[in-house]
């Protein structure tokens, strides 16, 4: 009996030992890891497809009796509006249309007062106001490299005589294609 208890240990101990070598056994493999990145752009540091805040042209308060505001188009922060894109696109801005292009003599665009009055004005990109921004035209702003890129747009409104005080307001609408 001894020697079948001795053979039964004998044998369970080969089992356990099998098992323990069958256990030691390794797999390889990897792992894939992938990442597109689509070209992008962001309009002073926000993304978006629409609805996108490209700033403002506040000319300020003046009497009804002015004969030129202007201003410049300016971010949230007071900056002038800035154009971040993927490195290696060419964007572009076409500045469309306002919601009273034509409605007064004097500017290519008009501010309104919600009545009956309109106030000429117009767009340039430069200062000293002799680089019209056509209705639809088109600011190129070259190669990015990745970094934002100012954009300097600037207004010139022109009075009239007959202007009623009063808050007279646009909005002019702007594509940037990448």
């Amino acid at each position: 009996m001894h020697a079948f208890v001795s053979r039964l240990g004998l044998t369970l101990l080969g089992l356990i030992l099998f098992n323990q070598a069958q256990a030691a056994t390794t797999v390889t493999g990897q792992i894939s890891a992938s990442l597109i990145l689509t070209s992008s752009c962001l309009v002073n540091g926000v993304g978006g497809t629409t609805g996108l805040n490209f700033g403002a042209l506040n000319f300020g308060t003046t009497n009804s009796l002015f004969t030129e505001a202007d201003a410049q188009v300016l971010q949230g922060g007071g900056g002038a509006l800035s154009i971040q894109c993927s490195s290696g696109t060419s964007p572009t801005l076409k500045i469309a249309a306002g919601i009273n292009d034509g409605k007064s003599t004097g500017g290519t665009r008009a501010l309104y007062d919600g009545v009956a009055n309109y106030v000429p004005y117009d767009l340039y990109t430069d200062s000293a106001h002799t680089q019209l921004v056509a209705i639809n035209g088109v600011i190129n702003l070259g190669a990015s490299t990745g970094a934002a890129q100012s954009v300097n747009l600037y207004g010139k409104a022109t009075g009239k005589a007959g202007l009623p005080a009063g808050t007279y307001t646009d909005t002019v609408s702007v594509v940037l294609s990448f």
